[in-house]
């Protein structure tokens, strides 16, 4: 947008300095062709009062220090002065009339001087090219250096003016993408212009009530599994009531189980209203590498390890991370028989962190991630599920491939915190 507002005022400037320039130049121009001619009649009136009232010699010495060339035309055929030919317009100036004529290099002025014995002697001043631009080139070549200057104001003013535009557009920008990744709390100053201050406040207004309709429906998801245990609690009562003591365990285990993961929905609705919190990728995958790394010993396995230095913060909550690292490094230990060898790297990118997990086994066989209850290796595929939602939940991404050897490599872009 600022290169487009520089070139529009470029050329709006453009057009208006040479509406203006041009003819001012021109008009320097004849005004330089009129000072010359000026200065030259001037001359050739002193020098025709001078005919006939002085001799040859002085006259000879007067048009040699005039500023022009200067030519006496007698009318015996007399030429004094500066060489010069006997033109259509010197004859024409010898009847008697005094008059301006153009000739090749220049031109030249010719006054008639009556009372001469004879006739009417001519007086002839040459004006050359030069002459009649005197001055010229150099008022234009200042006309343009102002023209130039001009345009290059203009067009730093117009890229200050679309900074203080595109400076606000680009921070709305910039809260729209944490917005996107998740970041709730994400929000603009609004600035610039009133229209895009207007868009501000509205993006703020959005986050806003967007934060509100999560907490809200979290909330419900809260109350609607509080609202379950009593149907669970008289369940139960009925299962304790039952005559038969198999039948009652029986289902008694169910309820424990079915209240279990309504816990679980509420602890997780209560968990994602509070801000989500950021961790040490290096410090907790470390962790978790070093947990997997006894069985990788028990099981003859290679583990090549490339951990970035820390920290490394990510917008993931320590646990969700800890228990992504332990689903991609349990794939491993579940789907490549025992001696295969595996690899865990870890780096810093985008801000964030990438950590790749791979292995020696036969591979995926895949291109993208499996749907959530599939696999390719005959298992829930709910291990990748969680890697892949964890990494979305940081704004990044999950993306599957095969290792160096041909085994699987999972790929996770965290965010960063």
């Amino acid at each position: 947008m600022r290169r487009w507002l520089a070139l529009l005022v470029a050329a709006t400037t453009s057009l208006v300095l040479i509406a203006l320039l041009v003819p001012l130049a021109l008009l320097v121009r004849t005004a330089a062709e009129g000072r010359a001619m000026s200065a030259a009649e001037s001359e050739a009136d002193s020098v025709a009062v001078t005919v006939g009232s002085v001799d040859v010699e002085t006259l000879r010495l007067g048009t040699e220090r005039a500023a022009h060339p200067v030519t006496v035309f007698f009318p015996d055929g007399r030429v004094v002065g500066a060489p010069a030919r006997r033109s259509p317009a010197v004859e024409l100036a010898a009847r008697g009339r005094s008059v301006t004529a153009a000739v090749p290099g220049g031109r030249e002025v010719l006054v008639a001087v009556q009372g001469v014995p004879g006739g009417t002697a001519v007086v002839r001043v040459h004006l050359s090219d030069a002459d009649l631009t005197e001055g010229v080139a150099r008022v234009w070549a200042g006309l343009a250096a102002l023209g130039v200057a001009l345009a290059g104001l203009g067009v730093l003013v117009a890229d200050r003016l679309a900074r203080a535009v595109t400076r606000p557009v680009s921070a709305l920008a910039g809260v729209s993408h944490r917005l996107a990744r998740g970041d709730l709390a994400a929000r603009t100053v609004p600035g610039g212009p009133p229209e895009v201050r207007a868009v501000g406040l509205a993006l703020n207004h959005l986050a806003e009530r967007i934060t509100g309709l999560l907490a809200e429906e979290r909330e419900n998801a809260a109350d609607l599994s509080h609202r379950l245990r009593t149907p669970l609690t008289g369940l139960r009562l009925e299962a304790e009531s039952l005559a038969d003591p198999g039948e009652a365990a029986r289902i008694e285990a169910r309820v424990d189980a079915l209240e279990r993961a309504v816990t679980s929905v509420i602890v997780e609705a209560r968990r994602r209203t509070r801000d989500r919190a950021g961790c040490d990728a290096a410090a907790v995958v470390s962790a978790r590498v070093a947990f997997w790394s006894v069985l990788a010993e028990d099981q003859g396995r290679r583990l090549d390890l490339d951990l970035a230095p820390g920290p490394l913060p990510v917008a993931v909550p320590a646990d969700e991370l800890a228990a992504c690292v332990g689903a991609l490094l349990g794939n491993v230990f579940a789907h490549t028989p025992e001696g295969a060898g595996l690899a865990v790297r870890l780096a810093a990118a985008d801000g964030g962190a990438l950590l790749t997990v791979s292995d020696d086994g036969p591979g995926f066989g895949i291109a993208a991630p499996p749907e959530r209850g599939r696999s390719g290796a005959g298992s829930t595929g709910l291990g990748l599920d969680i890697a892949r939602r964890t990494a979305e939940s940081s704004g990044g991404s999950l993306s599957l491939g095969a290792s160096a050897t041909g085994g699987a490599s999972v790929t996770l872009l965290l965010g960063g915190a």
